[in-house]
């Protein structure tokens, strides 16, 4: 695979890791960490250290862990019913098919109906779906940072060697720019 199609998967899988930062069926971070390890094992000169994958990789699994653990917390601080946590997974699901505020509202109103089902009156429904709510916004927020953080690495490591660019990636670092399929020293 040469170097530009492994640069172009990758943006391509950062891309997909950012829609699962809101789908609950796709693993976002991991899919974005995916591009790192594909410029990795793709060879030239954009191969990000190890030291970075390391790093990347520890990030990833930390995200992916408080993804499970963080909204669980907030279901369970604020008394909701397992029948509500589900109710913020179906909601989100179907949120998707009214984009923007489907993925907003969808959440909160599936652990409603969730909680309502459940038995809860509904003073008490709407505080345990608050809870499911919460906790699964912090959840996405979490991912969403550590899959923009993954995108600024494999941005870092797929200019610092065709930019020139000091300081990070194993990458060129005298100066070099990629034209074509050669490198040409510019000084």
């Amino acid at each position: 695979m040469t170097e530009w199609v492994a640069i172009c998967v990758g943006w391509a899988l950062v891309a997909v890791g950012f829609a699962g930062c809101f789908v609950p069926v796709l693993p976002g971070p991991p899919i974005a960490y995916a591009a790192l390890l594909l410029l990795r094992f793709a060879g030239g000169g954009s191969s990000p250290e190890t030291r970075l994958l390391v790093v990347a990789g520890v990030a990833t699994a930390a995200a992916t862990v408080l993804d499970y653990a963080v909204p669980a917390l907030g279901a369970k601080a604020f008394k909701c019913s397992r029948a509500g946590v589900t109710g913020c997974v179906v909601g989100t699901l179907v949120g998707l098919f009214f984009l923007p505020f489907g993925v907003v509202l969808g959440p909160f109103a599936g652990a409603l109906i969730g909680e309502a089902t459940a038995g809860k009156e509904f003073g008490k429904a709407l505080f345990g779906a608050t809870g499911a709510f919460l906790g699964f916004v912090s959840g996405v927020l979490i991912k969403l940072a550590c899959c923009g953080l993954l995108a600024f690495w494999f941005f870092r490591a797929t200019t610092d060697r065709h930019c020139g660019a000091e300081g990070g990636g194993d990458g060129a670092r005298d100066g070099t720019t990629l034209t074509s399929q050669t490198a040409v020293n510019h000084e």
